[in-house]
């Protein structure tokens, strides 16, 4: 059962623009399966500043999907157990009605998903179904509102719009599609994107053209991008903060320089040795992570990472360390003290 009803929660806290546009509180997920409970999301935390990229990064079954579909309003209740709060301009999305929920969804908060290609219905043309986004929140006729999908496909650059419009989604390519799906979720004019992997599935050159119209938009529409990724080189591309999650929780959170040169938690490091860069010699320069992500089902007892760490402490499999301030604006769930951080983090 879904934690949303029908009444609307008022955040006290509110107060000026100088507030996080969205501030989420021990957001939980969890899903029944036969085989038991599976806590995808376990405590997570974290504000998203007006006109900021805030990157969510992470392993593959992290729970950094499933904790924006969450927000979204988009884990289906007879599936998920959504608790915790997501507190956007003086109202908590998770205690929404799903009437109140749809009017924000597309509108004021919108998503651009990880794979271009099957994101569209193939059996409409893409301006059609831009149109369609834009008339379920504006009182737009249908000619008034392709002519919008035609301003906002021209927005993203994409070249002879108004031809592309009349185009259906497998005459796109993969870089093509993914402009016309951010042309959607800027179609109502939101002031939050959220961007799931969305250059997962393009190759290196369309990668760098999406992030700078990301980074683009960003600038002069003002938005605040949650972006999730499990792509180091991605996050330190377009972050002003990174949140690093790990089996449903963030174990690290600091500003880019933060975190990238001066990283708190053992798997943070391991995600920085094993990603490849420039500016080191060709031997050695990748250290895989040992071991696997553990089991949603069966988490372990303590860290959830000590399986995997090494500098694992007897501490570390009986309690879980909370998220704890390292600098005014950087945080990390070790055990390990300052002093042993600063001995073993990679150089």
């Amino acid at each position: 059962m879904n934690a949303r009803i029908a009444s609307v929660s008022i955040d006290p806290t509110a107060r000026t623009d100088d507030a996080p546009l969205l501030r989420v509180r021990d957001l939980r997920v969890t899903f029944d399966t036969p085989q038991g409970v599976v806590h995808a999301v376990n405590g997570v935390s974290y504000d998203l500043e007006r006109g900021k990229v805030l990157v969510i990064i992470g392993e593959s079954g992290s729970g950094k999907s499933v904790s924006s579909l969450a927000i979204m309003g988009s884990v289906p209740s007879h599936a998920g157990r959504v608790t915790g709060e997501a507190w956007f301009k003086g109202k908590n999305l998770l205690t929404l009605s799903p009437d109140a929920m749809r009017a924000i969804r597309g509108n004021q908060i919108a998503m651009v998903p990880q794979d271009p290609m099957v994101s569209f219905d193939p059996v409409y043309p893409v301006g059609v179904q831009i149109a369609e986004a834009i008339r379920a929140h504006r009182p737009l006729s249908q000619s008034a509102a392709l002519q919008r999908a035609v301003e906002l496909l021209n927005r993203v650059g994409i070249p002879r719009a108004e031809l592309r419009a009349t185009q259906f989604p497998h005459q796109f390519s993969g870089g093509m599609a993914q402009r016309a799906l951010i042309a959607m979720a800027l179609s109502c004019d939101p002031e939050i994107l959220i961007a799931d992997e969305p250059t997962t599935a393009l190759d290196v050159t369309v990668q760098a053209q999406i992030l700078d119209l990301l980074m683009q938009l960003k600038e002069t529409l003002g938005l605040a991008i949650l972006f999730i990724t499990h792509d180091m080189g991605v996050a330190a591309r377009v972050a002003d903060r990174i949140a690093v999650m790990y089996a449903g929780r963030i174990v690290e959170e600091g500003t880019l320089d933060e975190v990238f040169y001066m990283p708190q938690h053992p798997y943070t490091w391991g995600l920085l040795q094993s990603t490849l860069r420039i500016d080191e010699a060709t031997e050695d320069i990748l250290k895989p992570i040992a071991g696997m992500p553990p089991n949603l089902l069966n988490l372990p007892i303590g860290c959830k990472f000590s399986p995997r760490c090494p500098y694992v402490m007897a501490v570390c499999r009986e309690i879980d360390p909370p998220l704890e301030s390292v600098l005014p604006t950087h945080a990390a769930a070790c055990h390990l003290s300052l002093a042993q951080r600063n001995e073993f983090r990679p150089k």
